[in-house]
């Protein structure tokens, strides 16, 4: 391990791996090694230092995700600016008002859907000149407490909230991802996740480079085209969110067969247990969920492979802590009860950009989720708090009612969520894609199917159908559009 900068300790990395002649980058472009990456990254330092942005300035980078792209983040990690990978097919004023409002002082741009203002951009190529200008003055090395990467919190619904995560913060999910996962130089990641979401930056470019493995990059999810993506690339592990895998599996052939993969990856949004269950038995490996927020850098727990739990999301990672509180207090409750899962550790961020209120309190991250620890340290995440419903004064957890349903035969997916009553204030209703969309199950079968295994409060109103549930850019279940259909009464989404 090298002593020093995490972004000194990236780039003995690549020239360790260059050293040994290994590949880096896989797609269809072609094959990068770790040399050139090395050089592209180490021109694109030099050319961006040569720019003098001013101290703790951002880049964006707006292009296509191919090896200019990460060329272009490597290289601004080193020149010790801030990267920002910019959200692809956000509309002009979405992309201008997101550079004017936190900062982004110049954007490279190369490919990719992409709306940016002129006056801002930089052709990426121009960080990659054939004929490098030397400088007089040599770059330093960024420090444990210089800005290394923004992020956004929110997709393009919403007020977007922005984290700058430090070189520390990197460096302590890095090392906890790489000690559980147990990368190695042999190893080749699928990356099919955008490189703008922190899973996309933190766990599938920033790990697999510093153990050597090689990145396979795909510019976007697309289910029918997996399995084929899985021959082409031998991955030994995907990374992906819930609805990547249960989209892919209507499109994996009767003939597929696992060939190196180890493990598949799965986080940032909530699974069922059968859910779980449905994947790992078409995939033939197992599914290790994680659980982590952008706020704490990336990931924070996640199951040992030999040792998965279904429907736990792990233990925690080395370098950070988990607590479960009382939600609103500052209790922490005991072995096996429910409470709000909080943070702790080098991972977690400053604040937002710009003075939004803090979710940190006393060096805990509140994340708004609700979980329970066991006796053995694995977490399960039971809900979120804001996504409770208030029915009648009993409190409902939507994923109580979705485990169950997941088990119904005729049940592909499904998402419950609370919808405005007279009477009781709220109540649940079920959202339904069905296992065949010619016989989906009758509404009334449904409800008497989770009437013998819940409590009435339990049972949803009604049971709309869906030829799929709405999701956000990075594949989670978007429940405010399902809230939206509630309150209008229809189920079409």
């Amino acid at each position: 391990m090298v002593d020093g900068s995490f972004a000194e300790r990236i780039e003995h990395a690549l020239r360790e791996h260059a050293a040994r002649g290994r590949t880096a980058l896989v797609g269809e472009f072609g094959r990068v090694s770790y040399r050139d990456l090395a050089d592209r990254a180490a021109s694109a330092a030099a050319t961006i230092h040569g720019w003098r942005l001013p101290p703790g300035s951002t880049l964006g980078i707006a292009a296509a995700k191919n090896p200019d792209a990460v060329a272009a983040f490597l290289g601004a990690l080193r020149a010790g600016v801030c990267a920002c990978f910019l959200e692809p097919r956000l509309s002009l004023d979405a992309t201008t008002a997101r550079i004017e409002e936190f900062g982004i002082a110049r954007v490279v741009t190369g490919g990719g859907d992409f709306h940016v203002p002129q006056h801002t951009t930089q052709p990426i190529a121009s960080l990659f000149p054939s004929t490098p200008s030397p400088h007089s003055e040599p770059l330093r090395w960024p420090g444990d407490d210089d800005h290394a990467v923004m992020l956004f919190t929110s997709g393009s619904t919403g007020r977007p909230k922005a984290i700058k995560l430090t070189h520390a913060n990197l460096r302590c999910n890095a090392e906890g991802v790489l000690e559980r996962t147990g990368i190695t130089p042999d190893d080749v990641l699928l990356h099919i996740m955008p490189v703008h979401h922190t899973n996309g930056v933190n766990n599938q470019l920033i790990a697999p480079l510093l153990a050597g493995a090689t990145v396979a990059l795909v510019e976007r999810f697309d289910a029918s085209a997996l399995e084929s993506q899985l021959a082409r690339y031998e991955p030994t592990i995907v990374t992906g969110v819930p609805t990547m895998y249960l989209r892919a599996l209507d499109h994996l052939g009767p003939g597929y067969r696992r060939r190196r993969l180890r493990f598949l990856r799965c986080g940032s949004a909530p699974i069922t247990p059968v859910q779980q269950q449905r994947i790992e038995s078409a995939f033939g490996v197992p599914l290790v969920l994680s659980y982590g927020l952008s706020e704490a850098t990336c990931t924070s727990t996640m199951n040992p492979p030999g040792a998965r739990r279904v429907g736990s999301v792990g233990t925690v990672l080395n370098g950070q802590s988990v607590g479960i509180f009382a939600p609103g207090g500052a209790e922490r409750v005991g072995a096996g009860e429910e409470g709000e899962v909080r943070i702790a550790g080098p991972a977690l961020m400053e604040g937002y950009v710009g003075g939004e209120d803090s979710p940190i309190e006393d060096g805990w991250l509140r994340t708004g989720d609700l979980g329970r620890l066991d006796a053995d340290g694995y977490l399960t995440i039971t809900g979120r708090i804001k996504d409770v419903i208030i029915r009648g004064g009993e409190n409902i957890a939507p994923g109580a009612i979705e485990s169950v349903l997941a088990r119904h035969s005729g049940v592909a997916q499904c998402a419950v969520v609370g919808v405005e009553h007279p009477d009781l204030g709220q109540v649940p209703r079920a959202y339904v894609v069905p296992a065949s969309a010619s016989s989906p199950p009758d509404e009334a079968e449904i409800r008497d199917y989770l009437r013998a295994e819940l409590s009435r409060p339990y049972v949803p109103d009604r049971v709309h159908y869906l030829e799929d549930l709405p999701v956000n850019r990075v594949g989670k279940i978007d429940r405010n559009v399902l809230r939206e259909l509630g309150r209008n009464g229809g189920g079409r989404a």
